[in-house]
């Protein structure tokens, strides 16, 4: 890439940035994660009442993301003719170039309906894989039991989540990129195996000021919906359980550790979604997918394009029938030095499989934050993910390195510049991605109210 391509986009950044006005003064909401940068490292939403509940109030929250992309792939997979037309070849890659990404866009919409009750619901108003405006999903948390004259141990303690919700597996969900909400993630993508999903359910949670949590949840193990029966037929509805214990506290000004561990399980289902629940797109855009759709004789169908190929940077290793999922978490602050580990491992089968196979990641995040209220960051992202993606492509791994710089320019402007390398490793030369990788620059700003 070239460096005025690296400035222009960045300038023209700078802009976007200068011209948004500041929101107006929001209502307060109780038990409630800010969408801005005050909710950074914050994980499940905090067990304390901020102001007494004074009658119902409706927060208008949104986010909004802007990126600029200069990457270019390649990769050694040799010729493979169409056989449609000879001299084309299938393994051709997307013609890459720099340029802006479409925008991305969140609306929130979070109420305090009652004296330790919140509804939530969550829209996507711009999305790479979806066009139109729809809804992420929407749940009631329950902090009180005034209908139940507030008994003080669910006050101290309990937290009840019921609804159509984000599943709380393992902690990179709390910084990843969701859609328009990038404010938490000091990165531009999420993780190559990126454990995402909204399902509906019920989620009930221990909090303890000594900084121990335990949730446990039951869900209906799908992304939406299904009233069919399923009766007598291999795949069924089967439900998720999850789990997850964490501590977390800060000793003294200075020191914050936090652990956790997470267990997701699935059973017997259609189609789970954990490793393939967002559908929002990936937030590279177009590195290491094919120039050409094709059918399964070798006859060219059309050109691919972005809207329906969004998720090639990502690994999905398909545990659509059965999944057993385990993730371990880390974070370690000392005043500005900041680290976050992820350590996973998932098995499971897709549809028609009958040998369980294995998938799994490793992540860690080493990053600094300085100068006043820690508005600028420095960081390194190292992510590796391995094993076996279907019954015939097994072994292979897939490597990311990542360097950020990021300023938050206010409370609600954030803007970072990336670089990325990412390599793919073992891919038989059968495979589009035999000996692949992808690497450039992105520039982003966001916005978060």
């Amino acid at each position: 890439m070239r460096p005025s391509n690296i400035i222009k986009g960045f300038f023209a950044f700078i802009l976007v940035l200068g011209s948004l006005s500041i929101f107006a003064q929001q209502p307060t909401i109780n038990y409630f994660r800010p969408w801005d940068k005050s909710g950074l490292n914050v994980f499940e939403s905090p067990k304390s009442e901020i102001t007494p509940f004074e009658g119902v109030k409706v927060r208008i929250g949104g986010n909004f993301t802007q990126q600029y992309q200069s990457l270019s792939h390649e990769s050694e997979a040799p010729f493979k003719a169409a056989a449609s037309d000879s001299t084309k070849n299938l393994n051709e890659l997307f013609p890459l170039g720099p340029g802006f990404n479409l925008a991305a866009a969140n609306l929130n919409l979070d109420v305090q309906l009652g004296d330790g009750i919140r509804v939530a619901l969550e829209n996507y108003m711009s999305s790479r894989h979806h066009s139109e405006f729809w809804v992420k999903g929407g749940y009631i948390q329950i902090d009180k039991l005034p209908f139940f004259g507030n008994p003080e141990f669910w006050t101290k303690y309990m937290t009840a989540k019921i609804g159509h919700f984000e599943v709380n597996y393992g902690d990179a969900h709390f910084r990843r990129t969701d859609n328009g909400n990038s404010f938490f993630n000091p990165f531009v993508g999420n993780n190559i195996m990126d454990a995402f999903a909204t399902e509906i359910g019920a989620e009930l949670y221990f909090k303890h000021p000594s900084g121990f949590m335990l949730m446990v949840g039951l869900t209906d193990g799908l992304i939406n919906g299904d009233v069919k029966s399923y009766e007598g037929q291999a795949y069924t509805k089967g439900p998720s359980i999850l789990a997850k214990v964490a501590f977390d506290r800060t000793f003294g000004d200075d020191f914050r550790l936090r652990l956790s561990g997470s267990f997701y399980n699935n059973k017997n289902t259609i189609r789970n979604t954990l490793y393939g629940g967002d559908r929002t797109g990936a937030r590279y855009f177009m590195p290491m997918e094919l120039n050409y759709t094709f059918d399964n004789k070798g006859n060219i169908t059309g050109n691919t394009v972005y809207g329906t190929q969004a998720f090639g940077p990502r690994l999905n290793p398909g545990f659509t029938n059965e999944i057993t999922a385990l993730m371990f978490n880390a974070l370690v602050k000392f005043k500005g030095l900041e680290l976050f580990g992820t350590y996973e491992t998932a098995s499971g089968l897709k549809n028609g499989e009958t040998a369980a196979r294995t998938f799994g990641q490793f992540n860690v995040d080493l990053l600094y934050r300085f100068l006043k209220d820690e508005q600028l960051f420095v960081g390194v992202r190292y992510n590796s993910a391995s094993g076996d993606l279907t019954t015939s492509l097994t072994g292979v791994t897939v490597n990311r390195f990542a360097g950020t710089i990021g300023w938050y320019v206010t409370k609600n402007l954030l803007a970072k510049v990336e670089y990325v390398n990412q390599t793919y490793v073992d891919f038989p030369s059968t495979d589009y991605r035999y000996n692949g990788k992808f690497n450039g620059i992105m520039v982003e700003a966001a916005v978060a109210f």
